[in-house]
């Protein structure tokens, strides 16, 4: 039995025996001698790849994923019969580094630091004796209120850490309930939740049920003051609302890690927003415990039992 493993990154997972690895160009058509594979794991796959991949590997039993969201897996036409596994919880750890990162470089206001070296300033306004809360400026995490909608396993490794720093943190998801220690609200209640959330990080995955659904609603909902987080997927996002509501002043930051599309244009006018940090889609790209992952489930495939982390079809 053959396994695909993408040239993207050095994977040597444990193999069963009588299994036998493959590496192949992960933006390239599947070649014709690897039609055979059992399992092909994707990680940075191009839509050539996936759809080569899809119309090919005729005795496919397992695709597993590297990353977190597998949207674009599901569109590539892999049969119906076919399991596809995701990467969740292989960027917990380094998606949360970057959303904390992120967060606190608005909170501390770093950027405009950074503007005032650029000036050789001392600045009195960044710096000096200061208020701890003043009016309409979030400027530390001690009992901000947080929202973390998508709370999977990222947006729980998160909450973790804000806590640690004083905020006061609450998950939404598509169920109302308790989730490793934290209230976790529905996603039919966040909007009431708004007017009191001073902080909202977004991890939700790219759906038909949450294109756009951070937009102009939303936003309004928000405190002025508030600050938005993004390092879920571009496509949840209004960017044109949000740009707007920065423009006017009725949000008081944002920080985004995915637009729509990707990369964003370099004539956007969403770079010249202000208030707003973008990075590079650059949360992510390092999966951690990857070679765990495919020998986990490549053990569960061939003993038959149940496999981690199945994206519903």
């Amino acid at each position: 039995m053959k396994i695909l493993l993408p040239d993207t990154m050095p994977l040597s997972p444990t193999l069963p025996e009588g299994w036998e690895a493959a590496v192949v160009d992960a933006r390239a058509e599947i070649p014709a001698e690897h039609y055979d594979a059992a399992v092909l794991v994707v990680w940075g796959a191009s839509r050539r790849h996936l759809a080569s991949a899809a119309e090919h590997l005729t005795e496919l039993r397992l695709v597993q994923s590297l990353s977190a969201g597998v949207d674009g897996i599901l569109a590539a036409g892999f049969r119906e019969d076919v399991p596809i596994a995701a990467g969740a919880g292989l960027h917990s750890a380094t998606v949360t580094e970057h959303a904390l990162a992120l967060l606190l470089t608005l909170v501390r206001r770093l950027p405009e630091c950074r503007e005032a070296q650029a000036r050789h300033e001392w600045s009195s306004e960044l710096g000096g004796l200061q208020p701890l809360h003043p009016e309409g400026r979030i400027t530390t995490l001690l009992g901000a209120r947080v929202l973390i909608w998508g709370f999977g396993q990222i947006g729980q490794t998160l909450a973790q850490l804000l806590r640690a720093l004083g905020a006061e943190v609450r998950g939404a998801a598509r169920s109302a309930g308790e989730r490793a220690g934290f209230a976790v609200i529905a996603d039919g209640d966040v909007l009431a939740a708004l007017p009191e959330t001073d902080v909202l990080i977004n991890i939700l995955p790219a759906t038909e049920a949450t294109a756009g659904i951070v937009g102009e609603e939303v936003l309004a909902a928000l405190p002025d003051h508030a600050l938005l987080v993004n390092v879920g997927r571009g496509a949840t996002v209004d960017q044109e609302a949000q740009r707007a509501a920065l423009e006017a002043g009725t949000l008081g930051g944002a920080a985004l890690d995915v637009t729509e599309p990707e990369p964003l244009p370099a004539e956007d006018p969403l770079w010249d927003a202000p208030r707003l940090l973008i990075t590079p889609h650059a949360a992510g790209g390092r999966p951690v415990g990857a070679d765990e992952r495919i020998a986990r489930n490549l053990r569960a495939l061939v003993d038959g039992d149940e496999l981690a982390h199945v994206a519903a079809r």
